[in-house]
């Protein structure tokens, strides 16, 4: 097919074909780049926190209305404790401080020796005086887990030596921060904070994973501590549960009933499951990929009625131009390839256009907001779905264009 008649009579009527042209190049800017933010958000939520089956864990936190003294506390968190234990279904049972994703819990300024000026990485401050890798289910991959020796109960009233953890656990990625390039971080000591009055504990083992209570993003989201120690707390406690598969919503009922069968005194109650945690740490992050995805879907509608709007126009302003080509011997194939290469044309000169605005575009978002690049894939992807959708949108007035009749045409004003 000559495309030189297509673009002569393009050229005469220039102002559809600018407007078609240009509404498929900012809907695929726009739409490349969403769909890369949605691959993105999407990404994150679906983040490993470094604990095994989430779906079997939850934790109960207790407060009680009257609080006694140090040793009171110990025995009651040791006493609530052998009650959860015996609730029937539990795998494994933690007192703990915080959860990752949860939003909220401790964080401590770490570093390799009290000398430095500055702090190598803030990181989430977990303690337990049972074992969080095993509950959590965390991943080990150098080193060791607690003894029973290393726990130590605290009395948050007590600032002395009595305090002071005897072993740290850390996350692959702290490691890798605190001590770049060490072959092995077993045995150095991390300090938690800087200057002489820091207090230390030697590294006895390495978790491959570990979200922070607040999940960052970035690499700090994995910066995490784990402290073998009790503390008494005004707080409450908090216990992490692993439940037997399938039975984690019977456990939690139990668990709490135990509880408030077993308290002396008035306690309040709040159970949550991880799942409850991942989904409003990410609820952000889905609405907001469901926003694009639903601003793509209808950038793509509006764009497609662009094209048949246009193209309808142009049949029935050409009615009697089809009819000319009919009665000189057009096949019908022929007016519908003529339309279609003439949408194409068009579609192509956006989507030429359409490719640099959305390069622009995410010069402008990664300099912005710190956003990945966009990668080719998603370019040669959206030209693909806008020459597709061109082609599918006019193929309905073109298909119409085809079908009229030589007689009807020619007799047509």
């Amino acid at each position: 097919m000559e495309f030189r008649p297509i673009l002569s009579a393009l050229l005469r009527s220039k102002t559809g074909a600018i407007l078609v042209a240009l509404q498929v190049a900012i809907s695929l800017a726009i739409l490349a780049n969403a769909l890369h933010i949605v691959n993105l958000r999407q990404a994150v939520a679906a983040r490993p926190s470094g604990l095994a089956d989430e779906s079997a864990l939850f934790y109960i936190h207790v407060r009680h209305l009257r609080q006694g003294d140090h040793n009171e506390q110990v025995a009651t968190q040791k006493a609530e404790t052998a009650t959860l234990r015996a609730v029937g279904g539990v795998a494994s049972i933690a007192f703990a401080n915080q959860m990752p994703m949860s939003n909220a819990g401790w964080t401590s300024s770490v570093a390799a020796d009290r000398k430095q000026v500055q702090p190598s990485a803030d990181a989430a401050y977990y303690y337990s005086s049972d074992s969080l890798v095993q509950t959590l289910g965390l991943k080990l991959v150098e080193g060791r887990d607690f003894r029973p020796d290393e726990v130590i109960d605290a009395d948050k009233n007590k600032n002395d030596d009595s305090t002071n953890p005897k072993a740290i656990i850390v996350t692959r990625a702290l490691a890798a921060k605190v001590w770049p390039g060490a072959a092995s971080v077993i045995g150095k000591t991390l300090y938690f904070g800087t200057g002489e009055g820091a207090n230390g504990a030697p590294v006895v083992g390495v978790v491959e994973r570990l979200q922070t209570q607040n999940a960052s993003v970035e690499e700090r989201g994995e910066y995490s501590t784990i402290v073998p120690m009790r503390l008494s707390s005004g707080h409450g406690s908090l216990y992490v549960m692993r439940a037997e598969p399938g039975q984690r919503e019977r456990v939690m009922k139990e668990a709490e009933a135990a509880l408030r069968r077993a308290a002396a005194f008035p306690v309040i109650l709040k159970a949550k499951t991880v799942a409850d945690d991942r989904k409003e740490r990410y609820r952000a992050d889905n609405a907001l990929s469901w926003m694009l995805v639903t601003v793509s879907v209808l950038l793509l509608l509006i764009t497609a009625s662009g094209i048949v709007g246009m193209a309808s126009l142009w049949v029935t302003q050409r009615r009697k131009q089809i009819g000319v080509r009919r009665a000189l011997g057009a096949r019908r194939v022929d007016i519908l390839r003529y339309f279609v290469a003439e949408n194409f044309m068009i579609t192509s000169v956006g989507v030429i256009a359409g490719v640099l605005l959305a390069i622009g575009l995410n010069q402008v978002l990664v300099s912005q907001l710190e956003m990945a690049r966009l990668p080719l894939a998603y370019l040669w992807a959206g030209a693909g779905v806008f020459w597709a959708l061109g082609v599918l949108a006019v193929y309905g007035p073109a298909w119409r264009a085809a079908t009229i009749s030589p007689a009807i045409a020619t007799r047509s004003a």
